[in-house]
């Protein structure tokens, strides 16, 4: 311009061309600057919601598994208090669910949030949040099914409720029913017992006695009935406890057997007792003088003497049975044969019969008496001749040899007193 070049103007406008570039140039660069330090920003706020987003889901996402887990379960229940513990629970439950609907809202803001600022701004997002793979669609299709579940679960409790009442209601009816049926048959156990072992009465008052109590017995088994009715009814239900009853079906089953053989048994007893009474022609002073020493040494109770029991009750009654091998030897024939099964025991049965047998040569004395009298053609005497002729010749000079001379008011020359023999004869008075 100052050296007046000719073509100066051309010049000056192509460095003020150039100078506008500049400018230009400076002008964009800013507004790069600019702009890259606002993405920079919008960038750094995204990925600090991611971020949160992360810290959030993941806890949140174990919650509903493990709700959708719990929800799902399979419970086994015995008790009413077993299912409204379940129920509490899951009352509790249902009452976080509102916080848990906020919590997950919270979590859905944070994302809705980032797609927010991406599609003001229109900030190019190159994949996903890179702190979880957790995405809102899972967290809203596992928090659909906890709704779902909880309902279910609700049916499910309450049927398993009603349930389990009926089980109780079940454990309850059985109960009261076993509560009365179980000491009933140990009642009448002990009064069978007692009746058996009584003195009172004669042994046919017993019998008469044994055989209404078997008919009571007999009447009683309807209720043995319904409560096996009961008992099936438990059984179905799988109710395997019942806190209202020390008593199951199969203490009661047995005990009823026990009663039945029990009565059974007694009855068969006293008709055996009968029998021997009248084969032996002992009379009911006896019986009762044999069961009062029965009854003495049976200190149990239990209907049957021990060994040492047995052998108390022999001596108190005259039995010469000392602690000698001889005594010991004695004792064992004796147990032989009022226990031939060796079972250690020895019944009220057996007692009689062996002392019905020691007791039958006393018992005898007066047929014997009978038997000299009919010889002796009904007199208080008997002859020397009527000895021999009626008698085997050593048994007429045993008893010639051992009668006392006969000193009644009708005596004869030669009689003999065969009234004191036989008595002497067994041990009621001495020769």
């Amino acid at each position: 311009s100052e050296l007046d070049y000719y073509d100066s103007p051309s010049v000056n406008a192509r460095c003020q061309k150039i100078c506008d570039q500049w400018d230009n140039l400076g002008a964009l660069t800013q507004k790069r600057r600019e702009a890259l330090e606002r993405t920079e920003k919008l960038l750094e706020t995204i990925d600090q919601l991611y971020l949160e987003y992360a810290k959030r889901a993941a806890p949140f996402n174990n919650w509903m598994e493990g709700a959708m887990e719990d929800l799902q379960d399979t419970f086994i229940v015995h008790t009413i208090e077993e299912i409204q513990g379940l129920t509490t629970a899951h009352e509790q439950f249902k009452a976080t669910l509102p916080d848990a609907d906020k919590e997950r809202q919270a979590i859905l803001g944070i994302h809705n949030e980032v797609s927010k600022i991406v599609q003001t701004y229109h900030v190019n997002m190159a994949g996903t949040n890179p702190y979880t793979t957790i995405t809102p669609h899972e967290i809203n299709g596992k928090w659909e099914h906890v709704r779902q579940l909880v309902p279910r679960r609700d049916q499910a409790l309450m049927e398993e409720h009603a349930r389990q009442q009926q089980n109780e209601r079940l454990r309850k009816q059985f109960g009261a029913q076993a509560n009365v049926i179980g000491p009933w048959i140990q009642t009448k156990m002990e009064e069978i017992g007692r009746i058996s072992i009584e003195m009172h009465g004669t042994l046919e008052d017993q019998l008469n006695h044994l055989r209404q109590y078997e008919k009571s017995i007999v009447n009683y088994k309807p209720k043995i009935d319904q409560l096996e009715g009961d008992h099936q009814l438990i059984q179905e239900a799988l109710i395997f406890d019942n806190k209202h009853t020390n008593y199951t079906m199969e203490h009661i089953r047995v005990g009823w057997e026990q009663l039945l053989t029990t009565i059974a048994r007694t009855i068969n007893e006293v008709e055996n007792q009968i029998l021997t009474r009248d084969a032996k022609g002992i009379s009911q002073e006896q019986m009762n003088e044999f069961r009062a020493s029965f009854n003495h040494f049976d200190r149990d109770h239990s209907g049957t003497l021990g060994p040492e029991e047995f052998k108390a009750c022999l001596i108190s009654l005259g039995y010469d049975i000392g602690n000698d091998a001889q005594g010991e030897a004695e004792f064992a024939r004796i147990m032989s044969i009022v226990d031939p099964n060796r079972l250690g025991v020895v019944t009220f049965q057996a007692f009689i019969d062996f002392m019905s047998r020691e007791t039958a040569d006393t018992d005898t004395a007066d047929q014997v008496m009978a038997s000299f009298k009919i010889l002796a053609g009904d007199k208080n005497y008997i002859t020397v001749d009527e000895l021999r002729r009626e008698l085997p010749p050593d048994q007429a000079e045993y008893c010639i040899a051992r009668m006392a001379p006969y000193s009644g008011r009708d005596a004869v020359p030669g009689a003999l007193d065969y009234m004191s023999f036989s008595t002497a004869l067994y041990g009621e008075s001495d020769l």
